[in-house]
């Protein structure tokens, strides 16, 4: 325990180095790499790519949601705001509120964003399938060129029809109001009336279960084909790839997204999530994104949310953060594959060691609050670790545990070690904690980056 008493002292302060980060309240996210970029994100912008996830907007009041949004992703998709029951529950009678919420999030972070989705036979307002096909066909196409002339200029990619074929080995159109009375041509007339409401924007298709070669991709991919040959206008096509241990990361992933991106689309990564933990996720998470990597017109990659702990699948644990907001060795091993600093070993540190820190805040008090700072292990063991934590001017730590602090002369900057033995297994993590008087000051402390051994 460290006392109050016997730090006090005049308060100067300190400016950390460029890499430092500082979210109230929050997560603050450092790699122990300076040498390449070191989030998701700009990692992916360094290939020519965008790394994106699935946002809700009842989420985006939680600090830790939003600081991990904001640190790691450069695109968003829309969970649910964008699909019909959101967007236009009674008949031409749009709401836009939570859908606006995320779009504005993400211009103010220069974020891209994904349109999701226009024309699908889920979510669908009742009021849709009681239409006959003359209702039906117009509604279609006023929902597309509303939704689509009110975010004019601010999507980036739209999927325009979702999960339009069957499973199985039929390769036949999936049954929904729009398949059953509009018929195959429905597809084609959503696409071209999409075109003519956002010129600008990218017109993809986007599917599940056609990350491999079989009778369902089959089946997408004659219809693009076709598309391409006719000249109706399609730019992409969206892979979703939900794997789990059932229906892992196939094969020829890489070589089934090529064939499409040789007709002439961009392909894009567009829901990946994939169950499990430990070292086989991260490897399935490495193969997903390596094989988007290796194919020149696989332009991005979005994950199906941030948090597991908000996951559709949450049981199965399949994203890069946990429930704490803590990075998951899948993580590290996505971050590798794109040649982020938190991947790549550094010449400078003895054996390549690396580590990440992340910080939250656990409790708080009139006059004081507790943070928690987690460390992790990046792409190899190491032995041991050390964290800078700057608190702002006028607070004042007064007491730490699981780890063994020092302080600068300031007495502003406490660097914390292992309290004994600080080795960590690739990926894994161990946390230690402090409590802060505020003396007026409710500022998150700031942290320096990780250095390990």
């Amino acid at each position: 325990m460290i006392s109050r008493s016997a730090r006090r002292r005049a308060r100067t302060a300190l400016v950390m180095g460029a890499a430092a980060v500082m979210a109230a309240a929050g997560i603050v996210a450092m790699e122990g790499t300076a040498y390449a970029a070191s989030t998701l994100g700009a990692s992916a912008a360094e290939k020519g790519r965008y790394f994106g996830t699935a946002v809700a907007a009842n989420h985006l009041g939680e600090s830790p949601y939003v600081s991990t949004l904001n640190t790691e992703f450069n695109s968003v998709t829309p969970e649910n705001e964008m699909k019909w029951d959101a967007l236009e529950k009674s008949r031409n009678s749009f709401s836009y509120g939570p859908a606006d919420q995320i779009v504005s999030h993400a211009q103010s972070r220069n974020m891209k964003v994904r349109g999701h989705t226009l024309v699908w036979h889920s979510q669908l307002p009742s009021w849709v399938g009681s239409l006959n096909a003359t209702e039906l066909r117009s509604a279609m196409n006023n929902h597309i060129t509303q939704v689509m002339q009110h975010y004019r200029g601010k999507i980036h990619s739209w999927d325009v029809v979702n999960e339009a074929f069957q499973d199985g080995s039929s390769g036949a159109r999936r049954s929904s109001p729009f398949q059953d009375k509009l018929g195959n041509g429905f597809i084609e007339e959503a696409f071209r009336t999409a075109r003519a409401a956002d010129p600008a924007a990218k017109l993809c298709y986007n599917d599940y279960n056609t990350d491999g070669q079989n009778a369902k991709s089959n089946a997408v991919y004659n219809m693009v084909k076709d598309f391409k040959q006719r000249g109706v206008p399609i730019d992409c096509v969206g892979f979703q790839s939900h794997f789990n241990s059932a229906s892992p990361v196939p094969g020829d992933y890489q070589a089934n997204l090529k064939r499409f991106a040789d007709l002439g689309v961009d392909v894009q990564i567009t829901e990946l999530d994939i169950e499990g933990s430990g070292s086989s996720q991260a490897d399935s998470y490495s193969r997903a994104v390596n094989a988007c990597l290796a194919v020149t017109r696989c332009t991005g990659i979005t994950v199906w949310g941030i948090t597991d702990k908000y996951s559709w699948r949450a049981s199965g644990t399949p994203l890069l953060f946990d429930g704490n907001y803590n990075k998951k060795p899948a993580y590290h091993s996505v971050l590798a594959a794109l040649g982020g600093s938190g991947g790549t070993p550094d010449p400078g540190t003895p054996g390549g060691a690396t580590c990440s820190v992340s910080y939250r805040q656990t409790a708080a008090w009139g006059d004081r609050f507790n943070g928690q700072v987690t460390v992790t292990a990046g792409s190899s063991p190491i032995t041991s670790w050390s964290v800078n934590v700057t608190v702002a001017s006028a607070q004042d730590i007064v007491t730490t545990w699981n780890g063994t602090p020092t302080w600068d002369s300031s007495g502003n900057v406490m660097t914390m070690r292992p309290n004994g033995n600080g080795s960590l297994a690739a990926g894994s993590s161990t946390s230690f904690g402090f409590t802060v008087m505020t003396n007026g000051n409710w500022n998150a402390p700031t942290l320096g980056a990780c250095t390990a051994s």
